[in-house]
């Protein structure tokens, strides 16, 4: 932890109170077939919880740009003064998932200290991950699939059919998928929440990950780079743009080298904290539950500097 790090010990239980009120407001839409109604309800939920913080907050990973988001978009401030603190979040990252009840949504939430986090546009980012333990850049984005898993299964000391990675399942990975399968690696694919897919690769014997691989959002980058710096592990990612808008948005936002690979520290570094609580069941957490007084929710929430991580169980007794 710096020596200068602006996060309290108190702001850790305070993130788990901020993603359990967005899981909760989410779980009411869960199967509903409606994506925008549950992530506008995270959305809401999170952001009265953030603007009744004493901090100083700045989001610089949100739900867009301004023009795109009414709320919690990128540099809307929050809060109601104290500390200068970076969030990154996604209120419902599995808004697909939520609606169509299936596991893995999670409600997620990290703080940094102001000007450590990316500010990374909404765009793609190809992006590398693996758990920790191993030494640093042991796979990188240059490399084949078969050259990165043969460098984890040597590691591992474990043939490369003993794998598993974790692959979005889009079109656009059609040839990283065969690519994986003609190099022996059994498939994970998930539908969405890939920062779920790429924590997942810190507990292979509890998940069945090993790596992760594939093209997702740079927000949920950014996200997933604020875990692995608390839970161990690497990430490497590469911003993707498709068209001369999505250039200018990361001008914009002050990244001038496009082709730049950013590590787990690149994306965030000094002192995090970082939060998630489960909407619907999945393989780290438990969902929102009904109880006969209120709600259940199960949370992970790590620190950087502390080198804690917590899983909470929470009873929200609201006299139902």
């Amino acid at each position: 932890m710096s020596e200068t790090s602006n996060l309290d010990r108190v702001l850790v239980l305070e993130l788990v109170r901020v993603t359990e009120a967005g899981a909760i407001a989410a779980s009411a839409l869960i199967g509903r077939g409606d994506e925008k109604a549950a992530d506008q309800a995270a959305v809401d939920a999170i952001r009265t919880q953030l603007n009744d913080l004493d901090i100083d907050g700045l989001i610089v990973i949100g739900e867009g740009e301004r023009d795109e988001a009414p709320m919690l978009y990128i540099g809307e401030e929050v809060g109601k003064g104290g500390p200068k603190i970076d969030i990154a979040l996604d209120p419902l990252e599995g808004t697909t998932i939520t609606a169509k009840a299936m596991p893995n949504a999670l409600a997620v939430v990290a703080f940094g200290e102001g000007g450590t986090m990316l500010r990374a546009p909404d765009v793609y980012m190809d992006k590398i991950a693996i758990g920790g333990g191993y030494e640093p850049g042991l796979v990188d984005l240059d490399k084949s699939p078969a050259e990165n898993l043969q460098a984890l299964a040597k590691a591992k000391g474990v043939p490369i059919a003993e794998l598993t990675a974790c692959v979005l399942d889009r079109p656009r990975h059609a040839e990283l998928i065969s690519a994986i399968r003609e190099a022996g690696c059994s498939i994970q694919l998930i539908g969405d929440g890939d920062i779920a897919g790429v924590m997942a690769t810190t507990d292979p014997k509890e998940t069945g990950v090993d790596i992760y691989f594939g093209t997702g959002g740079a927000p949920e980058g950014v996200l997933a780079a604020a875990a692995l710096r608390c839970i161990g592990g690497q990430i490497q990612g590469r911003l993707l743009f498709r068209n001369d808008d999505e250039r200018d948005r990361a001008y914009k936002w002050g990244i001038e080298d496009l082709d730049r690979k950013y590590d787990t520290e690149d994306m965030v570094s000094g002192d995090v904290i970082f939060a998630a609580t489960g909407v619907t069941d999945g393989s780290m957490l438990d969902g929102v539950r009904l109880t006969n007084e209120g709600y259940s929710t199960e949370t992970l929430v790590m620190r950087s500097g502390s080198k804690t991580i917590r899983t909470i169980k929470t009873e929200h007794r609201s006299g139902r």
